[in-house]
């Protein structure tokens, strides 16, 4: 009866299927562009405007998927951190390190910093070169013009997103003898960053908080978003061989047995 059973298991052929997803896409070449200037050390955001720009960034790059990402970093000078790269893990550690001793020049070379950016990314061959360039200054070192770099930017099919970083006028930075905070005046010049996304043919936003900040890295993420193709493979695997196997093995151990004084043993 065993024997039978195992016969019809198998003759039911079970199986086991797996089916496995992979993803993949084209990808987008990102550059990061950020104002590392002695200005960034307000406290208008939480702990300063550099902490939140950072913190925001590793955010926005963990959440990518298949693209490439660089990095430049500027004050008075530009300087390239990472190359164009899929690392993101190197990345996001690379930006954690990021302080304000990282230049000695002073300023804010926003021109520099996007010939940088340009430099690094005008031999890809991606579909879709983007820049993201945060600032919170106005353009006063560097011996290049920020609106010539962003038409060089736009000649190589970049487009340009700009972060206007901060509040105009008086802003918090640190305490005095008997703990209150102290202000200081700060001045950003929106009408350079807005014509340089504009020639950029992306967009500007005006982050003051930190709140503001996170949502305009949602709202780029959303916006240049590559397409995610999908490709699902089913393994099938057949189990009927192992129950024929054991049917058939009690179906011969039965023939052996029927005739041998063992069985006879039994129906008595």
């Amino acid at each position: 009866m065993l024997a039978l059973w195992m016969v019809i298991v198998a003759l039911a052929r079970p199986q086991k299927t797996n089916e496995r997803v992979e993803q993949y896409t084209e990808g987008i070449d990102i550059m990061l562009v950020m104002d590392i200037s002695e200005s960034m050390d307000l406290q208008d955001f939480q702990p300063n405007r550099l902490e939140a720009a950072k913190e925001t960034a590793v955010e926005f790059i963990n959440g990518r998927f298949g693209d490439r990402i660089g990095m430049v970093i500027f004050s008075g000078e530009a300087y390239s951190l990472a190359p164009l790269t899929t690392d993101y893990k190197l990345l996001t550690d690379l930006i954690k390190d990021i302080s304000f001793n990282m230049m000695d020049a002073k300023g804010t070379a926003i021109g520099s910093a996007i010939s940088s950016g340009t430099n690094r990314m005008r031999e890809a061959e991606s579909k879709s070169k983007v820049m993201i360039l945060l600032s919170d200054g106005e353009n006063n070192a560097g011996n290049v013009d920020p609106i010539f770099a962003a038409e060089l930017a736009a000649a190589f099919d970049i487009k340009i997103y700009t972060i206007a970083v901060g509040k105009d006028g008086m802003v918090p930075y640190g305490v005095d003898f008997f703990g209150r905070p102290q202000m200081i005046e700060s001045y950003l010049d929106e009408t350079t960053l807005r014509e340089i996304a504009k020639i950029g043919s992306g967009q500007f936003y005006r982050a003051s908080d930190d709140n503001a900040l996170e949502r305009i890295f949602e709202e780029i993420d959303t916006l240049e978003k590559a397409e995610i193709i999908e490709s699902r493979y089913k393994e099938t695997m057949d189990y009927y061989r192992v129950y024929l196997f054991w049917g058939m093995l009690f179906f011969f151990a039965w023939l052996a047995f029927k005739s041998t004084f063992f069985n006879n043993f039994l129906l008595d």
